[in-house]
């Protein structure tokens, strides 16, 4: 491996670690899940279910919308757990 592959892999991977890092105002199902370690069918549960706070926002496809999730509520979730249900 020469040295400027190894530094396009170091590169490369500096970008997954800030990506991992940078806080956003809305989470996707599937950014939720892999930051609180659980499957994105359970998160979504969760929404469903009313035990985190989430709403439901167009997302590109069409009629179709999908549940986001605030930084917020992440950070509410990572101190306190999941809401009562409905």
């Amino acid at each position: 491996m020469t040295l400027e592959e190894r530094l396009e892999k170091i590169e490369a991977m500096l970008v997954v670690l800030v990506e991992r890092q940078q806080v956003r105002e809305w989470y996707s199902v599937e950014e939720f899940a892999r930051t609180v370690g659980r499957s994105e069918f359970t998160c979504r549960e969760w929404c469903r279910s009313g035990r985190i706070k989430a709403e439901k926002k167009h997302s590109g496809r069409g009629a179709h919308t999908s549940w986001v999730i605030s930084h917020e509520e992440l950070q509410r979730y990572q101190r306190e757990g999941l809401l009562r249900g409905r």
